[in-house]
């Protein structure tokens, strides 16, 4: 048995088809010319909700970045009032290869989620300088000033000693990146 080449039909083919269909009954009587335009516009109907999953995500705009916010102080707010962020964050501050290493694996986390996993279509549109995808380029960022502003406002780091409470922001940055990442394309928009 030959394995099939063609791409799954969807409902771009199936209007394609009716439209075909609706040319060759031109001839035919009033009836069977008006249920293929009916149909036709019911296909054109379905095809105007798409689903939450599966769909094509374009661009990074305030709703996004909106949803980002949100995931990334979901899963924020556990890792800032948790001592263990500041212990990591410590050890981290004595070891500056983990915390390059940390912050390097938040950022291929991060873009995993977006590109690799598959969970939604999301497409990179209009990068900045031509290279950097607008979408990691902002929950990276959402997450990196919620992460500093947290931290800081609640008084979890101690930034008399700069290295140790960038080292203990990074911590909570890569979990909110990753709330961020998440919070973002699991509604779909």
């Amino acid at each position: 048995m030959a394995a099939e080449t063609e791409e799954e039909p969807d409902v771009d083919d199936l209007l394609d088809e009716l439209e075909a269909l609706e040319l060759a009954v031109a001839d035919e009587d009033e009836d069977t010319q008006s249920r293929v335009r009916d149909t036709i516009r019911m296909a054109r109907r379905i095809d105007e909700t798409p689903p939450v999953f599966g769909r094509v995500i374009r661009g990074f705009d305030r709703h996004d970045a909106a949803e980002a916010l949100v995931g990334s102080v979901v899963f924020g707010i556990p890792m800032a009032i948790e001592g263990g962020t500041l212990e990591a964050g410590e050890y981290l501050a004595l070891h500056p290869l983990y915390f390059v290493g940390t912050v390097l694996s938040g950022i291929a986390i991060v873009a995993g989620l977006l590109y690799v996993a598959e969970i939604q279509d999301v497409r990179v549109v209009d990068p900045y300088f031509g290279v950097i995808p607008r979408r990691p380029a902002g929950l990276l960022t959402i997450a990196a000033l919620a992460a500093f502003a947290m931290m800081t406002g609640w008084g979890r780091v101690d930034w008399t000693e700069p290295w140790v409470a960038l080292c203990q922001t990074a911590i909570c940055f890569v979990g909110m990146a990753i709330g961020g990442a998440l919070g973002d394309i699991l509604p779909g928009s």
